[in-house]
């Protein structure tokens, strides 16, 4: 994994992280989409996933159950907008299963997955309903938490 390039957010309700990974971008789309690889790189440690369900697909549901150091348990319910194998993932937690809204949308995903001869840049773009979504989504740490969940996803992909 490289240093993060600049990359601008699309309005001011986004938020940008990108890297460039030392993997082809089949592994990368991989270890984004198999439940068990997950598993080992989602939420910063030491955090861990209690569970991962999801269905692939436009409009497939999802649920990640997050657990912190205490053992409390976080589910987070969402919904795949956009699936393209090895290229883009878009999903949300507007909605849920069979399109049902969200009590309080917070935000969109797009996490997309170019090719640069033979590595993976990657880039995942938090989209906020509201300015104070992303504010609230800065002061949780994106930037300090995400970045630590991409180094171990570069961990990770050296052992896949």
């Amino acid at each position: 994994m490289t240093a993060q390039q600049n990359v601008n957010p699309a309005d001011e309700r986004e938020l940008v992280l990108t890297r460039l990974f030392d993997a082809p971008r089949e592994k990368v789309f991989r270890a984004w989409t198999d439940p068990e690889l997950m598993k080992q790189w989602f939420v910063p440690k030491p955090w861990t996933i209690a569970s991962v369900e999801t269905d692939l697909r436009s409009g497939g549901a999802s649920c990640i159950v997050m657990r912190d150091p205490d053992g409390k348990e976080y589910p987070n319910n969402g919904v795949y907008l956009e699936v393209i194998e090895n290229e883009k993932i878009v999903f949300t937690d507007a909605y849920t299963v069979g399109w049902e809204p969200t009590q309080k949308p917070f935000f969109t995903a797009i996490v997309t997955f170019e090719d640069e001869g033979g590595k993976t840049r990657y880039t995942a773009r938090a989209r906020h309903w509201r300015m104070e979504d992303k504010k609230a989504h800065e002061e949780m740490g994106f930037h300090e938490g995400w970045g630590q969940c991409a180094d171990q996803l570069a961990e990770l992909l050296k052992t896949i």
